[in-house]
C-alpha cells in the first residue's frame, strides 16, 4: 500500500512541477492525474496493488470532504456577500462540463460505430 501511495504522490508532485515550472493555468494535481492516466494506457492497467490501494481511497473518499465542508461554514458570510458571481460561475460551469461530456461521448459513440 506504501508503494502505491507513493506512486500516486510522486504523480502528484510532478504535475505540481510541471505547472508551476511552466506558469500553466492548470492544477497540478490535474496534470499529475492525467501523467499517470497515460502510464496506465501504456502498461495496459494498474498493477493489483495501485488497484487495491485505489478503490480504498474511492471508498472514504467524503472524509476528504469533511475540509471543504469546514471551510464553507467559516466563510459563509463570504458566500453571503458575493452569491450572485458564485451562482452565475456554477451555472456555466455545470453547463459547459455537460456540453463537453456530450461531445466527447458523441465523439467516442461515432468512433466505435465506424470501428464496428
Amino acid at each position: 500500500m506504501i508503494a502505491a501511495l507513493s506512486q500516486l504522490l510522486i504523480f502528484q508532485l510532478i504535475g505540481e512541477i510541471i505547472a508551476r515550472g511552466l506558469e500553466l493555468p492548470v492544477p497540478g494535481p490535474v496534470i499529475g492525474m492525467l501523467l499517470l492516466f497515460l502510464t496506465l494506457m501504456v502498461r495496459n492497467g494498474p498493477k493489483p496493488e495501485l488497484q487495491s490501494t485505489s478503490q480504498n481511497l474511492l471508498q472514504h473518499l467524503s472524509l476528504l470532504f469533511i475540509p471543504a465542508g469546514t471551510g464553507v461554514i467559516v466563510h459563509l458570510h463570504r458566500i453571503a456577500d458575493e452569491w450572485l458571481a458564485l451562482l452565475l460561475s456554477l451555472l456555466v460551469s455545470t453547463v459547459v462540463t455537460l456540453a463537453v461530456t456530450a461531445l466527447v461521448m458523441q465523439f467516442f459513440n461515432a468512433r466505435q460505430s465506424a470501428g464496428e
